[in-house]
């Protein structure tokens, strides 16, 4: 006599099976922090007037999200309202690589610098809160990318200097920045051959690139090598920390994120691949450990 198995017993078990593939699946996911933008308090906001806001760019987001990898944004921990023992360390311990963000401009005074404008004070706040994040990320021995402000941050955290503003202190210098046409202003910029950058890029020697900045690396620091120059006027394009067997750090003055499939911009998969390949090969050592 046979029996048959009740469609229910069969649903339940398929069910089941999905969901610890499912678990399974959100174990190996890469957790990615993404640093935080800083818009402060301001009376001529009409919403959340004198409260500091935090928040990321949904593309930078969506990009690093293009890989399967999660990404959480990274809230400040300290401040006026702190509540709680939660410090950057723990996010360092429990996240497996970071992100920081573009956006404003970085304080002249991180570098040792007056601004030479007021409008080019950039802000203080967010530099203190991302070379905090730098510094647990790399204790914890956690990679760490850095995009267009990003780029700028790591090289003034590692000793290296800033221009406040390249139009004026490189005026024969192509403009890096256009307030207009904004993500669509373009220009090329050299690779460094012999660098890891060249290795990701095989025979290329020259690629276009968005450009939207008007500060850049004056003063390599000591920890970084350059690794792509713009071909205009020689500035810093892409940075990477020289000592291999210290944790990944590595940086882009142009905006990965912004590129659109099919336009004669580099396509920077293989950047972003790299990072989460240095992302995995420091997870997996951290669990043999």
């Amino acid at each position: 006599m046979s029996h048959k198995t009740p469609k229910t017993s069969l649903a339940t078990a398929a069910a089941s099976a999905g969901s610890r593939e499912s678990r399974r699946h959100m174990r190996t996911r890469l957790k990615i922090g993404l640093s935080a933008c800083f818009s402060h308090a301001d009376p001529a906001r009409s919403l959340f007037t004198g409260k500091t806001l935090q928040y990321v760019e949904q593309t930078v987001a969506h990009w690093i999200m293009s890989s399967g990898a999660m990404v959480v944004m990274v809230p400040c921990p300290t401040g006026s309202t702190q509540r709680g023992d939660v410090n950057f360390d723990d996010y360092a311990q429990w996240l497996d690589g970071l992100v920081l963000h573009g956006g404003a401009d970085v304080w002249p005074g991180s570098y040792g610098e007056d601004p030479l404008q007021e409008r080019w004070s950039g802000d203080r706040v967010r530099d203190d809160y991302d070379k905090a994040l730098v510094a647990s990320f790399e204790k914890a021995g956690k990679p760490v990318f850095g995009i267009c402000r990003g780029l700028q941050l790591l090289n003034v955290a590692f000793g290296g200097t800033l221009y406040q503003d390249i139009g004026t202190q490189v005026p024969e210098s192509f403009v890096h920045r256009d307030a207009v046409s904004y993500d669509q202003n373009f220009h090329s910029v050299e690779i460094v051959q012999g660098s890891r950058l060249s290795r990701l890029y095989p025979g290329v020697e020259r690629v276009r690139v968005n450009s939207i900045h008007h500060q850049g690396i004056k003063d390599l620091a000591p920890e970084f090598v350059a690794e792509a120059l713009s071909v205009d006027d020689g500035i810093v394009e892409a940075i990477r920390r020289k000592d291999p067997t210290k944790s990944y750090i590595a940086a882009l003055q142009w905006h990965p994120e912004f590129h659109q499939p099919g336009s004669d911009t580099i396509d920077d998969a293989a950047v972003l691949e790299d990072f989460l390949c240095a992302v995995k090969d420091a997870k997996n050592r951290t669990s043999v450990g």
